[in-house]
């Protein structure tokens, strides 16, 4: 089931005719989060420091940025949230650890 955030993001590229490639969308999604990291490694003087701030209007472009690229790729961010949420899961389960090792 798709999210009602994916939803609206779906009508507002339909109402505005902003359909793109998935590449496009997502060296835009690329382009946003290093929006992201870039906030807060100025408000953590690179990292040095503790209390990151990233102003709520970057995260949305990131997110609208992902949630356009699911549109495109036909993909069900709910149901790809649920997938990796389940993958954490069984990791912390095995070892204790929710990265994958690598």
């Amino acid at each position: 089931m798709v999210s009602d955030a994916q939803a609206r993001v779906a009508a507002f590229l339909d109402a505005n005719d902003l359909h793109a490639p998935p590449a496009n969308r997502a060296l835009d999604l690329a382009s946003e989060v290093g929006e992201v990291a870039k906030e807060v490694n100025v408000s953590t003087e690179n990292g040095a420091g503790a209390g990151a701030t990233v102003a709520a209007g970057e995260l949305g472009d990131a997110l609208f940025a992902l949630l356009a690229l699911c549109e495109e790729t036909d993909t069900d961010a709910e149901a790809a949230l649920a997938t990796a949420i389940e993958k954490y899961e069984r990791r912390l389960d095995a070892s204790g650890d929710a990265g994958s090792g690598e």
